[in-house]
């Protein structure tokens, strides 16, 4: 396969955040052109103001669609001709209005196949609970992947919408996009508990579907209580984790990701990433912002967008396994003793109790 630029959309997020900032600072360094043909959905005036503001001498070039995008150039679309006020960090009805303009052009092109992939800069999230979303929300960095089972839900609300159908759903989301966006050839899956003691969900819920995705082969291992799996640093034996909510998920991984992180859903047929944090109000405008999660945010689409190529072109004409990698049976038995282990502990009175 040639190796040719990615043409990678970039939306500018919310104008009175850190958007504009983070393009512009990661387009900076002149390599970033060798690596893609960026096409930035938004507004010249407003990202020239930005530019201004914070005394940035990045350039642009002004198209009208993304077939006008040009190599070698960071190419700024106008997805609307409103006059748009900038207020650095405080959001406004005008300001979101622009991101969803900027992001429903852009939707519209990726549909179109004007370009590859699409980067969205940071938004304030609606934070809309969808119990029945087909995809897999991925926080990533570095070796570290960890997946929500539930996104964006209130804690009462949790395990009422933790099933073995959505938990086996959600796993093979997992296993496939570890192969075939992160090319991982063989995946260990870590599922952690709902409950810090084992209760109803882990034994009638959990566990049936852990045992469902293991007979369809996928190694998933658990369930793990969440303090002692990354208390014990397990998370460096396994390629992705399986959170049940926000929290449990985004605490350790904010906590672990102290450089940048990225945001991706797997089960889409189109690679769309994002920085893993908001516009940021609180610093909009004040020339600080840190470009690197927008920066590897981009990394990430380009790389994902090739892996999958690689992964399905062999797999029109597959050939047959032809040998057992002895790890898969001696992981089984290996992470399945730690789990067990993990509730007999919790279950056992202590001394003092005693």
């Amino acid at each position: 396969m040639e190796e040719r630029k990615i043409r990678v959309a970039i939306t500018h997020g919310d104008t009175n955040g850190i958007g504009y900032e983070v393009i512009l600072k990661a387009f900076e360094d002149s390599g970033m052109l060798e690596l893609c043909i960026p096409i930035i959905y938004g507004n010249p005036k407003v990202a020239a103001y930005h530019r201004n503001a914070l005394q940035l001498e990045t350039p642009f070039t002004i198209i009208k669609n993304a077939e006008e995008a040009r190599p070698d150039k960071l190419n700024m679309l106008a997805t609307f001709d409103d006059e748009v006020k900038v207020e650095f960090g405080s959001p406004t009805p005008e300001s979101a209005e622009a991101a969803r303009k900027a992001l429903q052009r852009a939707k519209e092109d990726l549909k179109n196949g004007l370009y590859d992939v699409l980067v969205q800069a940071p938004v304030v999230s609606s934070h809309t609970p969808d119990p029945d979303d087909k995809s897999l929300l991925i926080m990533f960095a570095n070796d570290i992947r960890i997946a929500l089972a539930t996104n964006h839900l209130p804690i009462k609300d949790v395990a009422a919408n933790i099933t073995p159908d959505k938990l086996i759903e959600k796993c093979r989301l997992l296993y496939t996009s570890l192969k075939r966006d992160f090319r991982i050839n063989n995946p260990r899956i870590a599922v952690l508990a709902l409950n810090p003691q084992p209760g109803a969900e882990e034994e009638n819920i959990i566990g049936p579907a852990l045992k469902t995705v293991e007979e369809a082969g996928i190694q998933a291992y658990g369930p793990f209580t969440a303090d002692d799996f990354f208390g014990n640093g397990l998370q460096n034996n396994f390629d992705g984790i399986l959170a049940m909510y926000d929290d449990q998920g985004n605490v350790p991984f904010k906590t672990l990701a102290t450089e940048y992180g990225v945001k991706m859903k797997a089960g889409f047929p189109f690679v769309i990433t994002t920085p893993d944090h908001d516009p940021c109000f609180d610093i909009a405008g004040k020339g600080i912002a840190n470009p690197a999660s927008l920066r590897h945010a981009i990394y990430a689409a380009i790389d994902i967008f090739r892996n999958r190529i690689h992964y399905d072109e062999p797999l029109a004409n597959p050939l047959p396994k032809l040998y057992h990698e002895k790890r898969e049976d001696g992981d089984k038995a290996r992470f399945a003793i730690k789990a067990k282990d993990q509730f007999r502990r919790d279950e056992e009175p202590s001394k003092e109790e005693n």
